[in-house]
């Protein structure tokens, strides 16, 4: 893992310790130990049945969709959503995911059936991937965490799965294996954590999305799509 250069941090560091009216700490510094910590009470012992039920719940509060299906019918479920979204022209992330669960058959059966233009993230192509997402009516992307809380889908990018998929086109469509369902973003962080100690790095980027995008002035008046997909809908599949 390449490390970056760290400029002026003595000095920096030094600066705050006399403002503190003390020496720099260099050893000895232990981290607090709570008395209580309600962010792991949030859903806790849920099954992943309940966690499905909170996150269902939950996704009516932020404007989203939810179909649940088993695999054996998530192709018929998967062409469903994209008729509800508009069909039109798909991006999706070259993901191993989408031919593991028969979704690479279904987008081509997509393409020559209902003439819906599907365009797979290359990172040979470059910038050309980013211009394809700006006119994308629909992009399509698994879950690597969901969260039950608040409806939240968490999407690990490399350079086969372009965070442009999730962010640019004008809906979007998130598939969601029920075993990525956790409590919250308390369990999120712990595997993020762990796969950075695991691997030694992290994701180019690591986005939480919580249903289409909107914002509300200062009179709490939501308007959905301000700066990113206007409608979502998710497919969970039950995949335990």
């Amino acid at each position: 893992m390449t490390k970056g250069t760290v400029q002026n941090k003595d000095k920096f560091l030094n600066k705050i310790a006399k403002r503190l009216g003390r020496e720099r700490r260099n050893s000895g510094v232990k981290l607090p130990e709570w008395a209580k910590l309600p962010q792991y009470e949030v859903f806790k012992d849920f099954s992943q049945d309940e966690l499905m039920e909170q996150f269902i719940n939950h996704c009516k509060n932020i404007h989203t969709s939810v179909k649940v299906t088993k695999k054996e019918s998530l192709k018929e479920t998967f062409h469903e959503a994209i008729s509800d979204l508009g069909g039109k022209s798909i991006v999706y992330w070259n993901d191993d995911r989408f031919r593991y669960y028969g979704l690479t058959d279904a987008l081509y059966e997509a393409r020559a059936h209902h003439n819906i233009d599907v365009h797979c993230w290359n990172p040979q192509l470059g910038e050309e991937n980013v211009k394809v997402a700006e006119k994308a009516n629909i992009g399509i992307t698994f879950a690597d965490i969901s969260l039950a809380e608040s409806g939240t889908v968490v999407l690990f990018s490399n350079a086969d799965k372009g965070r442009s998929v999730s962010l640019l086109p004008r809906t979007y469509l998130a598939i969601i294996p029920k075993s990525t369902l956790v409590p919250r973003m308390t369990q999120a962080t712990e595997k993020i954590h762990k796969m950075a100690s695991d691997l030694g790095r992290m994701p180019s980027c690591i986005n939480f999305i919580s249903g289409p995008s909107n914002s509300a002035d200062i009179e709490l008046r939501l308007v959905v799509g301000v700066h990113g997909p206007v409608q979502a809908i998710y497919i969970v599949i039950e995949d335990e």
